[in-house]
């Protein structure tokens, strides 16, 4: 960019500190880890200060625990830049984990642009049904996702679960109790509510995505 020495020096700094690499800014390529280097390259990308971040399968040749701790790396630099990422990638479980929308394509054509829940459990094609028909739901689904977002305080049961608590953690506890339970946003602010038999839908029928959670 033209820029002086020392205002590179210091945003280079800068982007070693934002991606935890502090204290290693004299290492060879050879003394880091893979993680580590894969954080030099993601410093590397943001160094420049892009208005839009464009990531191409930036971990898809790491192994399974490295790649895992990246992805919460990446969810930490996401919650703190502010910026709107374009990431590409084939494994379409680490979309669904990394992800506020996501666009299915074939052949160069988008098939649907959409929230996860939305592609989950409203394909709007028969590629994107079959596309993502082995995806276990309880697993990589929220509670926010199928709650429903009306409540009615008298209906409740005493049991709170989180909007963001994926529904395998918490669906036996629910399913436990004879009405509605309360979900709760991150100040414990009640949202919506969830019965059991929208849990009992969603394992084994056709689930709709509840009105307003789009």
């Amino acid at each position: 960019k033209g820029q002086p020495t020392a205002d590179s020096m210091a945003r280079a700094m800068d982007m070693v500190e934002l991606v935890g690499l502090h204290g290693r800014e004299n290492y060879f390529p050879r003394q880091l880890s893979g993680g580590q280097q894969q954080r030099v390259g993601i410093a590397r990308s943001l160094a420049v200060e892009p208005d839009i971040w464009f990531l191409d399968e930036p971990f898809s040749a790491l192994d399974p625990l490295i790649r895992k701790e990246m992805q919460d790396e990446f969810l930490r630099l996401q919650g703190v830049l502010n910026k709107t990422i374009l990431f590409v990638t084939h494994d379409f479980s680490e979309a669904l984990r990394l992800a506020d929308r996501i666009a299915i394509m074939k052949d160069g054509v988008i098939e649907q642009l959409d929230k996860p829940a939305n592609i989950i459990l409203n394909p709007a094609t028969e590629y994107v049904r079959k596309f993502t028909e082995e995806v276990p739901r309880e697993k990589v689904l929220t509670i926010g996702s199928i709650m429903e977002p009306s409540v009615d305080a008298s209906q409740l049961s005493e049991l709170r679960v989180a909007q963001d608590a994926i529904i395998q953690t918490v669906a036996e506890a629910i399913l436990t109790e004879p009405k509605k339970v309360a979900v709760v946003d991150g100040q414990g602010a009640v949202v919506g509510s969830i019965h059991a038999s929208k849990i009992i839908s969603m394992l084994f029928g056709a689930s709709p995505v509840a009105e307003g959670a789009a």
